[in-house]
């Protein structure tokens, strides 16, 4: 679910593109193909790279060697 401040984010959005000067400027237009790839590439990369952090910190860690004793309070140990 998304929070509100997204959504609100997502519907302020075409407002705020309306309101902007169509003007010359330089480097405007549609990106070059290698570039557009290239992009597209690079957030496959950093997506695939935050997903594989998330896991590797989120895995259950070895938890200590059995002892031979038998702790009965203590979940996980007996």
């Amino acid at each position: 679910m998304a929070l509100p401040g997204h959504i609100l984010l997502l519907l302020l959005l075409p407002v705020a593109t309306a309101q902007t000067n169509p003007g010359p400027c330089s480097g405007c237009g549609p990106l070059s193909l290698p570039l557009l790839a290239g992009l597209v590439a690079a957030d496959a990369v950093m997506s695939l790279l935050m997903v594989g952090l998330v896991f590797a910190c989120a895995r259950p860690r070895r938890g200590p060697t059995q002892d031979g004793k038998i702790y009965i309070n203590m979940p996980g140990r007996g």
